[in-house]
């Protein structure tokens, strides 16, 4: 039986025509930077997020400029603990993020004389909080707060440089749903009021050429 000369053509395989390979090399790098993108975000909604410090209520356990990783997750396998430090979003402005240490827990009766702390009745070991003479020094000598009963699913939170720090005594509790994450390393830290730019591209010159302003000693620091 003769073939007619299309159904010839038709059964004769053809062969598949190569992308270009200017082509191939774009659409690589393209899914690669597509995938390193959403690991990206999907990392820092569920996993880890950076934080930078700009105030001094946390001295001196955290500086001005250090920049910290926050774990986002920790809190859905085990209960936040006293002397943790965290970060939260502020419940004054929501969009401001704020970081100061947990004092008071849910079930537990909060009272403050002065610069002491305590507990359930009992003064509470702040190693970490310190005190100097300012603006609210003298008002803090003669704070009375409390007895308070904290109720559940609520923190009282202060800051360690507690003359300089608006916390719980100020704003009050927190609420546990408006935690980011435990602090919990000081991955990068520099002297940021030595930067006499504020735009980014002149603060990175200048941190590059002037390494001295850069924190060596505490690049790597555990928070606690």
């Amino acid at each position: 039986m003769r073939r007619t000369k299309d159904e010839k053509e038709e059964m004769t395989p053809r062969k598949a025509v190569p992308a270009p390979a200017g082509t191939s090399v774009l659409r690589e790098y393209a899914e690669a930077l597509i995938i390193a993108v959403l690991l990206a975000l999907v990392i820092r909604t569920f996993v880890v997020q950076a934080f930078k410090i700009p105030s001094g209520s946390m001295l001196p356990t955290l500086q001005i400029g250090d920049h910290i990783l926050v774990n986002k997750f920790i809190y859905d396998f085990e209960p936040v603990r006293r002397g943790e430090i965290i970060v939260f979003k502020f419940p004054q402005d929501e969009s401001r993020d704020f970081v100061k240490r947990v004092i008071g827990l849910p079930g537990e009766t909060l009272e403050i004389r002065g610069r002491q702390v305590l507990i359930n009745g009992a003064p509470l070991e702040e190693p970490y909080a310190v005190y100097s003479d300012g603006p609210f020094a003298q008002t803090l000598e003669q704070e009375h707060l409390g007895p308070l009963v904290i109720p559940p699913g609520k923190l009282f939170m202060m800051g360690d440089n507690r003359d300089h720090s608006m916390d719980s005594r100020v704003w009050g509790l927190l609420d546990m749903h408006k935690i980011k994450g435990k602090a919990f390393i000081v991955y990068f830290s520099l002297r940021s009021d030595d930067i006499p730019y504020a735009s980014a591209v002149p603060s990175l010159i200048f941190v590059a050429t002037h390494p001295s302003i850069i924190r060596w000693g505490r690049l790597g620091a555990l928070v606690h």
